[in-house]
């Protein structure tokens, strides 16, 4: 059975659900650059998991740091 990302603690670090999806958009894009590959070895496990899930993840545990703009 596949694991699912823990989307709830990952909302906690962030204002809205909109701005979770774009922060995780955005690092997997930095997940990208370093292959073009879709899926990561998780060592621990020995399972392949995708990028998006490690994204959700990252934020989750606060490896990914929020740059937030400020209006006007």
């Amino acid at each position: 059975m596949s694991r699912r990302p823990n989307i709830e603690k990952a909302l906690k670090t962030v204002s809205s659900r909109y701005e979770l999806v774009h922060a995780a958009a955005k690092r997997v894009e930095q997940l990208l650059e370093r292959s073009d590959d879709i899926f990561l070895l998780d060592r621990d496990r020995k399972e392949l998991i995708k990028k998006t899930f490690q994204a959700i993840e990252d934020i989750s545990q606060g490896k990914v740091v929020i740059k937030r703009r400020e209006k006007g």
